[in-house]
């Protein structure tokens, strides 16, 4: 993979705040160890994916790792949480630095149907 390419996808200050999250891997119940990788090669092979829209099994080989391993460790950091943990992390850096402007905000939410009938009428079942 491009020097380039990785260090604007993950600079050096993000990757720092990103490796200590990031969950250890073990055995695998069927067997065997999980294959050793450059876990920053996939992190940034997973930023690729997140922001260009490119499909998983579209990635290029120029990162170093299958599609199939870049998915696996996003579905695996998906489920430990990673990915909120690293949200907070990233705003304690920047509210630590003064670079979080916290005088408006966006708020997205969903509208859904009520349901038709009588609210007050217990359902039988």
């Amino acid at each position: 993979m491009g020097a380039d390419l990785s260090q604007r996808l993950v600079p050096d200050e993000l990757w720092e705040l990103v490796a200590p999250l990031l969950p250890s891997f073990t055995a695998r119940p069927q067997g065997g160890e999980t294959a050793p990788c450059d876990e920053r090669a996939v992190f940034t092979a997973v930023v690729y994916v997140l922001t260009s829209g490119c499909a998983w099994r579209h990635l290029p080989p120029t990162f170093g790792t299958s599609p199939a391993t870049v998915h696996r460790r996003f579905t695996v950091w998906t489920e430990a949480g990673l990915w909120r943990r690293l949200h907070r992390v990233v705003l304690d850096e920047l509210g630590a630095r003064g670079e979080v402007d916290w005088t408006s905000a966006i708020i997205d939410a969903a509208s859904v149907r009520a349901k038709r009938g009588d609210p007050h009428r217990a359902e039988s079942g």
